[in-house]
């Protein structure tokens, strides 16, 4: 097992997806690096008030610890009373445009040791799509790269991580997904560790080729404040499952991590509605029909 390896690729996975974002929006992130009292540290990219991305944070944590949060220690009991170190990037792009779909990627590496005892690791990780008005070519597109990344390493991979994205990515109290899925993993070291870290990397180096296509074919589509009602009032699911569900940032707060940081994912501009309904045959009403259902997107 080597972490250092993880370390540096996650490194420059960060700066990679940073340069494609800053090519494509023509606005350069904010780059704030920080460290961790307990151990670690890290960076957070944030761009803001872009000329494509009304907000898109990159970033990356290597936090060290010695005692697990809550959240980790009830599912990972085997790992209590040894070190631990947890290693990720992570990122989520809100578009400006309301048809570009927001956007959510995480490759992130844990490890727990104790003296004279084998490590405990494993990886994790995947990309999920949330549009706001639904394409089909994009969400084939998506779902295609994301089978491509795996294919090497079987072909169970994909319909597996794809059921775990479509189940974990779903608000219980709405009873709908947050998105169209993708991929997502979690606890994975079957292969051992040298293809388990090749997996994660082919991963993370398709994120780029998964997703900036779509962004490229609909930056340019005249909107209106119809559309930007509807992305905000959409946008509210989003912070719904972030603050509620997802394991990532209960596991940062709960560690004592660096609050900005881990809440950098959250939208700039939302909206809540009570009891609201889409308009029938509309627009709005056709993201509900037909892409925020079980689909098998590659037939």
């Amino acid at each position: 097992m080597n972490s250092d390896a993880v370390y540096d690729y996650l490194q420059g996975l960060q700066s990679r997806i940073v340069e494609a974002i800053e090519l494509i929006d023509g606005k350069n992130f904010l780059n704030d690096s920080w460290q961790r009292p307990e151990g670690g540290g890290g960076t957070s990219c944030l761009l803001e008030e872009g000329n494509v991305f009304e907000r898109a944070g990159v970033g990356f944590s290597h936090v060290i610890g010695n005692k697990l949060p809550p959240s980790a220690s009830v599912a990972h009991p085997e790992a209590a009373g040894r070190s631990w170190k947890a290693m990720g990037v992570s990122l989520v792009f809100h578009p400006r445009n309301p048809y570009i779909p927001t956007v959510h990627m995480n490759v992130r590496f844990f490890v727990a040791e104790k003296p004279g005892e084998e490590p405990i690791w494993w990886f994790g990780g995947g990309m999920d799509l949330t549009p706001y008005y639904g394409f089909e070519e994009d969400a084939i597109h998506f779902h295609r790269l994301c089978r491509e990344a795996l294919a090497p390493f079987g072909s169970q991979y994909y319909p597996a991580f794809k059921q775990h994205c479509d189940e974990y990515f779903h608000l219980k109290h709405r009873k709908e997904p947050r998105g169209i899925g993708g991929i997502f993993f979690d606890d994975f070291n079957e292969l051992g560790f040298e293809q388990s870290f090749a997996l994660i990397r082919n991963v993370g180096d398709a994120f780029i080729q998964a997703y900036m296509p779509i962004v490229q074919r609909r930056k340019d589509m005249a909107y209106g404040e119809r559309e930007r009602d509807f992305q905000a009032y959409r946008r509210g699911r989003y912070v719904e499952f972030n603050l509620v569900y997802d394991r990532g940032t209960l596991f940062g707060l709960q560690s004592n991590g660096r609050t900005e940081s881990i809440l950098l994912s959250m939208p700039p501009i939302v909206k809540w509605r009570y009891d609201w309904k889409p308009e029938a045959g509309s627009p709005e009403a056709r993201l509900y029909s037909d892409f925020l259902i079980d689909k098998n997107w590659l037939g």
